[in-house]
């Protein structure tokens, strides 16, 4: 038996790509996916940096190809970068003042005292003229 003679129907032919129809684009939705993970995970470094920094680098190259034509969800390229930049600038904001609170004075007061304290009272005391430095 033989193909040749077999009639075509419409779903046997190849199809070529339509070039109006666009592809999607994966790195728009993994930039908003990890914008909006690095704006919920602002506070740790992991959260806030990696991710931030990947959704701003997935959405620019997202974006670029939307524009291109190449992808479609250009805008949602352009909100996971964004999403991703604040969520990296809120995390960079949060290390910073934790930096500086560790390299304060009277934080290196606090931790000596407290490495010298023997006991719980001695920590509360610690503890208490920190306060009190931090206040003032």
């Amino acid at each position: 038996m033989s193909f040749s003679n077999h009639p075509q129907t419409p779903g046997d032919h190849a199809q070529t790509p339509d070039p109006s129809v666009k592809r999607g684009n994966g790195l728009a939705i993994a930039a908003l996916v990890l914008g909006v993970a690095a704006i919920l995970l602002f506070w740790t470094v992991f959260g806030g940096i990696v991710l931030g920094l990947l959704a701003v680098i997935f959405g620019i190259i997202g974006a670029r190809k939307a524009r291109g034509g190449r992808a479609a969800h250009g805008r949602m390229s352009i909100i996971g970068a964004v999403l991703g930049a604040l969520g990296l600038i809120a995390s960079v904001v949060i290390i910073a003042i934790g930096a500086s609170i560790l390299n304060s004075e009277e934080f290196k007061n606090f931790d000596d005292c407290v490495k010298h304290a023997k006991t719980q009272s001695e920590r509360e005391a610690c503890e208490k003229d920190f306060n009190e430095d931090v206040n003032n």
